[in-house]
């Protein structure tokens, strides 16, 4: 555990100084900020309520690794959950693509709940928020499970079918978990309800659940504590946690790095972060998108497969 990262989390949140922090997967890497000091390249948006109702197709050229790459990734996978090793895995892995605009631009334009750009480095846009702190009570919103709003009876056959129905039950229960590391009285207080997102040229519907938990009044000094103890977020490892690590770094084969981490803003009083997914990483003046989902011993290889370039848009 990275105890200078905890220290200094536990310091800005004593001292009730507003900042932005930013936190790689596996926190090896932060960024921690006092708002007062930001620079202008650095940029964020926290719990957008502007969403784009556009249907225009945003021209993105994708190169995804082909059927067959991916297929070994998952049958991999498949292995370990036949062994007993895993229930479900968020398998990712990075897309390079082709786009007109710049970082600056699509983050700009992007119409998301979340949004971040970090020097020229990345952005994303994301629609997953990580955890929210008002008035010493703890929220999570555990987004499992995706469809093409355009399909007939979408929202049925998303919420009806029993493989969604499985992974999102156990990322909820593995959320359940982590709460319960931190807080008290956790409860899940919405279970598999309907977001939609605008993602380019589709809509799609996600579906979300809400859990809550109660915290210590003093819970600001201990903000480092409180992040760092249920990091990396379960929605995109896995469940259990620490063996589902293991069993991703061996087979999805690049560094995720800030992809997949989260960062947020503590105000002095309160605190809202998101999981940093819908990410595209410059590197070297060549822009990689970062994408996955979740894999359980039901899942389709195809359909995962197209799910993972799905995922890959600007939501303009």
């Amino acid at each position: 555990m990275n105890q200078e990262l905890i220290n200094l989390l536990n310091k800005y949140g004593s001292l009730k100084e507003p900042f932005l922090f930013i936190i790689s997967y596996d926190l090896s890497k932060a960024y921690i900020k006092p708002l007062s000091q930001l620079p202008d390249d650095v940029k964020y948006e926290l719990n957008n309520t502007t969403f784009s109702d556009s249907m225009k197709k945003t021209q993105i050229k994708k190169y995804p690794i082909s059927f067959e790459e991916y297929k070994k990734k998952f049958d991999f996978v498949q292995e370990h959950i036949k062994a007993g090793n895993s229930y479900l895995l968020n398998l990712t892995c990075e897309t390079k693509i082709e786009t007109e605009f710049s970082l600056d631009e699509i983050y700009e334009k992007s119409k998301a709940k979340f949004k971040l750009k970090f020097f020229n480095k990345f952005v994303c846009f994301s629609p997953e928020r990580f955890i929210q702190i008002l008035d010493n009570k703890i929220y999570t919103f555990p987004m499992k499970g995706t469809i093409d709003a355009s399909l007939e009876n979408a929202q049925d056959k998303i919420l009806a079918n029993q493989k969604e129905m499985a992974e999102h039950t156990m990322v909820v229960d593995l959320l359940r978990n982590d709460l319960g590391i931190v807080a008290n009285k956790i409860r899940v207080e919405k279970f598999r309800y309907i977001d939609k997102i605008n993602a380019g040229d589709k809509k799609l519907l996600q579906v979300s659940s809400e859990i809550t938990g109660e915290l210590q009044e003093d819970w600001n000094k201990n903000l480092g504590n409180i992040l760092t103890s249920i990091l990396p977020a379960g929605s995109i490892t896995g469940t259990p946690k620490k063996k589902t690590i293991e069993i991703l770094e061996n087979i999805e084969a690049y560094d995720r790095d800030f992809y997949c981490g989260i960062f947020g803003v503590f105000d002095g009083k309160n605190l809202d972060s998101s999981v940093m997914i819908r990410f595209i990483e410059n590197q070297n003046n060549t822009f990689v998108y970062k994408s996955g989902g979740g894999i359980t011993c039901d899942s389709d290889a195809k359909l995962e497969y197209e799910e993972l370039i799905d995922k890959i848009y600007l939501p303009f």
